[in-house]
């Protein structure tokens, strides 16, 4: 049944992105500079989860390598790398510079000096949610220097903003913004279609279950192809020729299911500690959350972080909030009212 792998992940960067126009132009035209070794605006690219920010930054990324010989890209995830030295120390890894670098034992202070040193080609450094770095710092440090662009990708501008001194979101509020809106069920669809034509053999999928899909999933593109990858994937260890309704609607909940367990792994250590809180005492308050939170840890977030915090998980189907932003409580999410593909 599976004809290419590659399309089905969540990873794949199409040779075309879909109602994503306008995007791609907007941020082609912020990374023009580069085209002619000139520094370029940061960028910021904010949507919710699923709008296909990542994707849209590597494809427009990837299309600028294919137009200039002298220019590299590195792509940094802030899930995993969210502290200074983890991001600076991915981006010097990526350029060739850490093989005299012991990760163990070498202080910020002399990673930052190799990276104002660095003097190869132009970069576009693509900070995959920025909104996790936990010292705003490196931000500052790839802002002040010319041979790096950014792009900074966020689900909401204000938690970025929240997150930074005033020296940053001065600058950032003067770049480019790039906002990114949930698709609709028919542009979904469209996005669907496309990768179970290059991804399966004909007539897998009907186009029916490929509406079904795109309405279970709700705007969300990364969910759509993870319930399309799972039924793939069930349906051609069963040697079946079809994707059957029964084995659609297993997928719609294990492809959720994945996607959450993803989630949670990435979290911060603070913020496992806060969703630790939240799933042992919700319904819980804000201000409970931090007690709790700072009486488990030795050197707590500020009520400002562990809102973001929330909000964050929030934004991610981990945890959810009720009332207003006074008697506001969280519990976390154990299931998905919409999980069926029926």
């Amino acid at each position: 049944m599976i004809r290419d792998a590659r399309v089905l992940r969540a990873g794949f960067v199409p040779s075309e992105v879909q109602h994503r126009d306008a995007e791609v132009n907007h941020l082609s035209s912020v990374l023009e500079p580069v085209t002619n070794d000139e520094p370029a605006d940061p960028a910021v690219v904010t949507g919710p989860s699923g709008a296909g920010k990542t994707c849209l930054s590597q494809f427009v990324t990837e299309r600028l390598r294919e137009e200039v010989l002298d220019v590299e890209v590195t792509y940094i995830n802030c899930w995993r790398n969210y502290t200074r030295f983890r991001a600076v120390y991915q981006l010097l890894d990526d350029l060739g510079e850490t093989l005299d670098i012991h990760r163990q034992s070498t202080p910020h202070d002399e990673l930052i000096n190799r990276l104002q040193q660095y003097d190869g080609s132009r970069t576009v450094v693509i900070l995959d949610e920025v909104d996790q770095l936990e010292d705003s710092d490196v931000i500052y440090d790839l802002h002040s220097l010319p041979q790096f662009a950014l792009i900074c990708i966020a689900n909401e501008q204000d938690d970025l903003y929240n997150r930074l001194d005033d020296r940053l979101v001065s600058r950032l509020r003067s770049s480019e913004h790039v906002r990114m809106d949930r698709y609709h069920d028919e542009q979904l669809r469209d996005i669907l279609a496309a990768r179970a034509k290059r991804g399966l053999e004909k007539d897998a999928i009907t186009d029916d279950q490929l509406h079904r899909i795109a309405d279970a999933a709700a705007g969300d593109a990364r969910l759509a192809i993870g319930i399309l990858r799972t039924a793939a994937s069930a349906a051609d260890r069963k040697n079946a020729g079809q994707i059957t309704n029964d084995i659609l609607l297993d997928a719609a909940g294990d492809a959720r299911d994945q996607i959450k367990q993803k989630n949670l792994d990435s979290l911060t250590p603070h913020q496992q500690v806060v969703y630790d809180v939240v799933r042992k005492h919700g319904p819980v308050g804000p201000s409970e959350i931090h007690d709790r939170y700072s009486n488990e840890v030795d050197d707590a977030r500020t009520k400002r972080t562990i809102r973001t915090y929330l909000s964050k998980m929030s934004q991610y189907n981990l945890v959810e909030a009720e009332g207003t932003s006074r008697d506001r409580e969280y519990t976390i999410v154990n299931g998905y009212l919409s999980s069926a593909v029926e």
